[in-house]
């Protein structure tokens, strides 16, 4: 009888350890739109996955679901990553806003941080970066670099941010260039290689010498190095492997600072709800490598652009400006404010063709 009360204390006692250990850990969970091998947008906030795991050990455990729709699919898996524990979760895609907000409410003691949206809540965060500095020096070195005069433009949806982007690139290249053309291709996806390398390929027969993309394969990078005189950039992550020709540089997303910081504020408990937008100067968006096809002067120009606009010395969006209609959008020297870059939805002078409703 002493014997089995013996091995029912310990028994107890290992329960108890267990179960403190378990309550210990932090579970983070990450929504993830395109499959983590992707090559751009997801593979990247993976990589940031991976390094809260570096980062905290045995302290966290993180869950991830990929390839996840927007729209109610991505409700169910939020809904079951909130039943099945988790502390923290990332939804990593603009789609998936409206989802947050809808789970957050159900389950009020998770805390939710959204990439790229604009609804916050008590338990939501909203994170994002200023991919639209990184379109600035894609569309400097593009105007520099066509000698067709055409810039092919892969969009995704048109949401204010890829908006922002085709604007900064265009705005950018024009600058350099008064005789660049943009031609806009929707793909209506963020992932589906078949159809984003059909888009590369009729941007290219439209005459296009330089194709930059807002979709996150790298399909667009094999359609040019097939065309051969192509020049195109890596989306989200550096695509290096189509370096140093036809990929010329890229935009990287750097999100492992922020999830790290984050998932350090809820095992400390001084999370609150915020809204971040980053940009080079933090370090949330990088450039990757400009290769030696670049010629020097204009990769010099392209980084000394990157540095005024890290330290704030130069805004993308600086005026003169006016809207497609022609009605003003910035006078001289007048900079636009986050609020109207948070919802723009128009292009400036110049961009030919309608925005998709």
């Amino acid at each position: 009888m002493k014997l089995t009360k013996l091995l029912t204390s310990a028994a107890l006692v290992m329960g108890l350890a267990t179960s403190a250990y378990a309550e210990d850990k932090t579970k983070v969970g990450f929504v993830f739109v395109g499959p983590v091998g992707d090559g751009g947008w997801t593979y990247e906030h993976n990589k940031g996955r991976l390094a809260v795991e570096e980062e905290f050990g045995e302290k966290v455990e993180t869950v991830f679901v990929e390839s996840v729709a927007e729209g109610p699919d991505s409700e169910r898996v939020m809904t079951q990553m909130a039943l099945d524990g988790a502390d923290l979760i990332f939804t990593t895609s603009f789609g998936y806003m409206d989802p947050t907000i809808s789970v957050a409410a159900k389950f009020p003691n998770v805390k939710f941080e959204h990439a790229t949206g604009y609804k916050r809540a008590d338990n939501v965060s909203t994170y994002s970066a200023r991919f639209y500095e990184g379109r600035a020096i894609q569309g400097h070195i593009a105007g520099k670099m066509t000698k067709s005069n055409i810039i092919g433009y892969i969009g995704s949806y048109p949401i204010p941010e890829v908006i922002r982007g085709i604007n900064s690139a265009f705005i950018h290249a024009r600058k350099v260039n008064p005789d660049v053309q943009f031609k806009i291709v929707w793909a209506y996806t963020w992932f589906d290689p078949a159809k984003e390398a059909d888009a590369a390929k009729v941007l290219i027969e439209q005459g296009a010498d330089v194709v930059l993309q807002h979709t996150d394969s790298t399909a667009p990078q094999a359609a040019a190095q097939e065309a051969g005189n192509v020049v195109t950039f890596g989306q989200a992550s550096d695509m290096a492997q189509y370096g140093p020709f036809p990929r010329v540089s890229s935009i990287i997303d750097d999100w492992a600072p922020y999830y790290i910081a984050r998932t350090k504020a809820v095992m400390d408990g001084t999370w609150t709800s915020t809204d971040t937008w980053d940009g080079i100067g933090a370090g949330m968006v990088g450039i990757g490598e400009i290769s030696d096809a670049v010629p020097t002067d204009v990769k010099e120009e392209a980084l000394a652009l990157k540095a005024s606009l890290a330290d704030g010395s130069y805004h993308a969006f600086t005026g003169p400006l006016n809207k497609q209609d022609g009605t003003p959008f910035l006078a001289e020297g007048e900079t636009a404010d986050d609020g109207t870059l948070a919802g723009m939805n128009f292009y400036v002078e110049g961009i030919e063709g309608d925005i998709p409703q």
